[in-house]
Order: structure tokens, then C-alpha cells, then sequence
């Protein structure tokens, strides 16, 4: 730890039980309260605690599913562009 903190004296000062602390170390898996508490003690920002790491186990699935959602996102954009797009111009050229 940066602060040279045992888990067990994190754990104390957070307010957290040792087994949370582990669990958040090894795993990764924190509630928001977890988070909030391990935020103000260690000063990091939340947002910084809950950022991915490419290292940890289901970064790559889950990298993975958000490319295939903006590919998905970018077809249904691309389609209803078209659709409009020609709409438009048969409502134009029939009136």
C-alpha cells in the first residue's frame, strides 16, 4: 500500500471489515459505500477506485461487448439515417 497501511489497519480506518478489504484488493468488487469510505480514507477520487484496469479479469470481455455496441449503435445510426434521408426525399419530390 502507498501508505504502508496493513490491510487490517485500512480496514480499521475505513470502517471496513479485513474480509471487505481483501475482497476489494483481490477481486475488485466493492458496493458504493465500500467505495465512498475507501475514497475518503486513502484521498484517491471515487472515480479513480473504480476505474478498470486492463490487467483485471473481465476487462478484455468487457472492452470487447462495448465494441460491439458502438459497432450495433453505429449500424441503427447509419440505417434510420438512410430511412430518414429517403423519406424525406420521396415527401419532397411528391409534393
Amino acid at each position: 500500500m502507498a501508505r504502508g497501511w496493513t490491510q487490517q489497519q485500512l480496514a480499521e480506518i475505513a470502517n471496513l471489515s479485513l474480509r471487505t478489504v481483501q475482497r476489494v484488493e483481490n477481486q475488485s468488487v466493492a458496493s458504493q459505500e465500500t467505495i465512498s469510505a475507501l475514497s475518503a480514507v486513502l484521498e484517491i477520487p471515487r472515480i479513480e477506485l473504480m476505474t478498470l484496469n486492463p490487467g483485471q479479469p473481465g476487462y478484455v470481455a468487457a472492452e470487447r461487448g462495448m465494441g460491439r455496441l458502438l459497432a450495433a449503435t453505429a449500424l441503427l445510426g447509419a440505417a434510420l439515417g438512410s430511412g430518414i434521408t429517403v423519406f424525406l426525399m420521396l415527401w419532397f419530390d411528391s409534393g
